[in-house]
């Protein structure tokens, strides 16, 4: 499916206001937000000032240390957004770039762009002190939201070809 120029340019705009979006959540320092969590995840351990969460599925495997169930949702709903995190970014590079239309290339695309967040959040974090987190559940969860995106992307591509609406040449 090749976009229209009029839909190419609305496509660029909305990749690159979710770019600076995405840069401004995951780069600003976490005192920037308003804190809604008052507890430590279970399994973080730092090297000075940096931050690790290295255990795969963390919330399952060190969810009993979680003082409430509440606070278990909480952790829960932070990975839950994390799949969602890079899925309209990968969405629109899906219409944006031909080639990248293979669940192959989206994994690794969003893979590697998931690495860089978190590879950029230690940077961060060794310059300005940001509290940033490397987590290993992001990379998968990412991951997982840049396959649902292909998924979309195809689920898109079907409706606007079975239907008859024009967002082509």
């Amino acid at each position: 499916m090749e976009l229209t120029r009029r839909w190419r340019k609305r496509i660029v705009v909305f990749v690159g206001v979710y770019f600076l979006l995405l840069s401004w959540m995951c780069f600003l320092p976490q005192s920037t937000y308003p804190q809604l969590k008052h507890f430590e995840t279970p399994g973080i351990f730092r090297i000075g000032r940096m931050v690790f969460l290295l255990t795969p599925f963390n919330s399952f495997i060190n969810g009993h240390e979680v003082q409430s169930f509440g606070d278990f949702v909480w952790i829960l709903l932070q990975n839950v957004a994390n799949i969602f995190l890079l899925t309209p970014l990968i969405l629109g590079l899906l219409f944006l770039i031909p080639r990248l239309r293979s669940w192959k290339r989206v994994f690794w695309v969003s893979f590697l762009i998931s690495c860089f967040i978190e590879g950029t959040q230690l940077v961060v974090d060794l310059l300005f002190d940001a509290n940033r987190v490397f987590e290993t559940d992001d990379l998968m969860t990412n991951t997982v939201g840049g396959l649902l995106a292909y998924g979309l992307f195809l689920f898109l591509q079907r409706m606007v070809d079975g239907k008859g609406h024009r967002l082509e040449k």
